[in-house]
């Protein structure tokens, strides 16, 4: 293995800034005999004397005097490299990747966000809306935002959100139309608009709940869709039933654009949560997220 070209260059610096081996050792916290045995080491490495020693006093030979010139420069960019990066142990900066799925757009995205670039501008923040399962180390993420029980076991996680409870809607139109089913039976009467997920190419299956026991219903439909937004907005316009989170529909059915049906039917599951690497927890441009998120979020239960 070729020697480290960088071996023996702070010797160098401290004895040319100093132009005294004892002030230089003294700087470095070493003997000035381990100094003076690192740069006779570099000066043999390079072929060329870099010093001319007196019992008075240290100078550069020419050739000391032209590596200098050249590597202090570098030297001062590296120290200030080093610098900047007890910026990121001390003070949130930097640039956070996020990627989270598009249902938690406008329940956490949407509202923290002004916030927190507001009270930490030297963050820039990236957010990749994303349905499909990721594997936030291999893409470069720092953290992710998912439902709790799609979350890898080594992954840390932290809720944002209240347990989700399913629901079947459907618009005011469409039971006019159609009816009201009384039984998740009843669904196979009815028009569903399905979601297909985007990484295995599944249509999920509705989950129900009944005397304890947990089963599924396919139900038919002409739409399927891998979209958590776009299901609301068809449901909205008419278009047929659809299953999903509590926290999704709750602004539309206040509203009354949607109706709850099969509410005695259906689970409850962990709700959205914030996950990333353990190592990834102390960087303060995460801690600063997962802080704010916690404050303002509030979640319940």
């Amino acid at each position: 293995m070729p020697p480290d070209p960088f071996t023996g260059l702070t010797e160098f610096l401290a004895v040319a800034d100093a132009r005294s081996f004892t002030a230089a050792a003294a700087s470095l916290g070493v003997t000035p005999t381990a100094v003076s045995q690192t740069i006779r080491a570099l000066e043999k490495r390079l072929g060329v004397p870099l010093f001319v020693r007196t019992t008075r006093r240290v100078a550069l030979t020419e050739a000391g005097a032209a590596l200098f010139h050249r590597i202090r420069p570098a030297a001062a960019d590296i120290a200030d490299a080093f610098d900047m990066l007890g910026g990121f142990r001390d003070r949130p900066l930097g640039h956070l990747r996020l990627t989270v799925p598009r249902m938690a757009v406008p329940l956490i995205v949407t509202p923290l966000l002004p916030r927190f670039r507001q009270a930490y501008p030297d963050i820039s923040v990236e957010i990749s809306v994303d349905d499909a399962t990721i594997d936030i180390t291999e893409r470069g993420f720092d953290a992710g935002i998912r439902i709790g029980e799609a979350i890898e076991k080594d992954m840390i996680a932290m809720r944002l959100t209240s347990d989700i409870t399913w629901t079947v809607v459907g618009s005011p139109d469409y039971f006019a139309r159609h009816g009201r089913p009384a039984t998740p039976e009843d669904l196979t009467h009815h028009q569903a608009i399905r979601y297909r997920y985007p990484t295995s190419g599944a249509v999920y299956r509705w989950e129900f709940e009944r005397d304890g026991r947990d089963f599924a219903v396919d139900p038919p439909g002409g739409l399927i869709v891998n979209d958590f937004l776009l299901l609301l907005e068809l449901a909205e316009d008419g278009l047929g039933l659809v299953y999903l989170p509590d926290i999704s529909v709750a602004k539309a059915v206040a509203s009354g654009q949607l109706e709850r049906v099969l509410e005695a039917f259906l689970p409850t599951t962990p709700g959205l949560f914030a996950y990333f690497p353990a190592r990834s927890q102390t960087q303060p441009k995460l801690r600063a997220f997962l802080d704010m998120a916690s404050t303002l979020l509030r979640p319940k239960g």
